[in-house]
């Protein structure tokens, strides 16, 4: 397992090839002068005259968004699919968004997102498969439903993140970038389908299709995506964020605190992977100068990994028994899901990356 030369993402992660010992994102990051700018986003606006569909969870960044495109002179419409366990702090940032612009909040069938949260996590080692398809599937529905044709999503995650060659430079989001990188695992909602009394009908919310005359877009290829700054200027309007970060895995505090299931998807992510969600959150800030790759490295020996016996407040066992998981099951998904090649350490204990 290697680590980036210049932040300290691993090459672990899924497509992410190093060049010279740099990752893809560090190599995006160096890439500042291809954003499409203000000029052609209020070209894009006006086009759809100001009508624009903001996915949203009530987090920092589609905060921003909405405000953002309130500043151009746009009329947004915040969409929320209801996350998988809601957090008093991320219902509170929802309503905060109402005081801006007009909002949708979406709240699927709970006894089947509970089924399809445990069934996630037994097949694919995922307890967020059924947000991941709700992100996609409810805007696009709602943008077929209202007649607004232009969907603005946040950044290019292969831009922020890393990806495979090309990815970071991709403008829109359309049916091929949802099925490659939409956190799908190879599920499709027909997988679902007569599993757990599970019906066709209660997989409509989760079946994403693509009305004729509609397009998402990445704000980020507009403009440089800060996470930072999204934080600021949203607290600056009325969000807010923890004291600490959400769980002692993590190293910001302000992402990611409106799903208590959260810790539970990262947690296997870095079992699967050999990083958690810290791990990528400090990389940004040490290509964005906030900390330097030393410190990032003994904050990531240190905290990585690290189980999440509560997020947000919330125990595990609360998650577990809303999806109805025995802790038994639970402690043997997460063996089965570790790939014990990249760590030294032994079961149930803390793994620790070969680095």
């Amino acid at each position: 397992m290697e680590r980036c030369r210049i932040c300290v993402m691993p090459d672990t992660k899924p497509d992410h090839v190093f060049v010279d010992g740099v990752c893809p994102a560090c190599r995006s990051a160096e890439e500042t002068t291809d954003y499409l700018g203000e000029e052609a986003l209020i070209e894009l606006l006006e086009k759809h005259d100001g009508e624009v569909i903001v996915p949203s969870s009530g987090g920092k960044d589609s905060t921003y968004q909405a405000l953002r495109l309130i500043e151009l002179g746009a009329h947004p419409t915040v969409v929320t699919a209801t996350t998988c366990h809601l957090t008093s702090m991320g219902r509170a940032n929802i309503d905060n968004l109402s005081r801006f612009a007009t909002t949708i909040e979406v709240k699927a069938n709970r006894a089947v997102r509970a089924k399809l949260n445990r069934l996630g996590l037994e097949w694919v080692g995922d307890i967020s498969w059924p947000e991941h398809a709700s992100i996609f599937s409810t805007p696009f529905r709602l943008a077929a439903q209202t007649g607004i044709k232009l969907i603005m999503y946040g950044e290019n995650p292969q831009r922020q993140y890393g990806g495979p060659a090309g990815t970071d430079s991709a403008q829109q989001l359309t049916e091929r970038w949802v099925q490659e990188f939409g956190g799908f695992l190879g599920l499709r909602p027909t997988d679902f389908y007569g599993v757990a009394g599970i019906t066709a009908r209660d997989m409509a919310d989760y079946e994403t299709e693509y009305p004729d005359g509609v397009e998402a877009h990445f704000l980020g290829q507009y403009e440089p995506w800060n996470s930072h700054r999204n934080a600021k200027v949203s607290i600056d309007n009325g969000w807010q964020f923890p004291e600490i970060p959400p769980c002692t895995a993590n190293w910001w505090r302000f992402e990611n605190l409106d799903n208590a299931q959260t810790g539970i998807h990262d947690h296997i992510m870095y079992r699967k992977y050999g990083y958690g969600r810290g791990c990528a959150q400090i990389s940004v800030d040490v290509r964005n100068g906030v900390v330097d790759r030393e410190f990032a490295l003994d904050w990531v020996r240190e905290h990585d990994g690290l189980f999440p016996q509560t997020y947000m407040g919330i125990g595990m066992g609360e998650i577990l028994d809303d999806i109805e998981l025995p802790l038994k099951d639970f402690n043997n998904l997460l063996e089965a899901y570790t790939n014990w090649d990249l760590f030294d350490g032994e079961v149930n204990a803390r793994p620790i990356p070969k680095c």
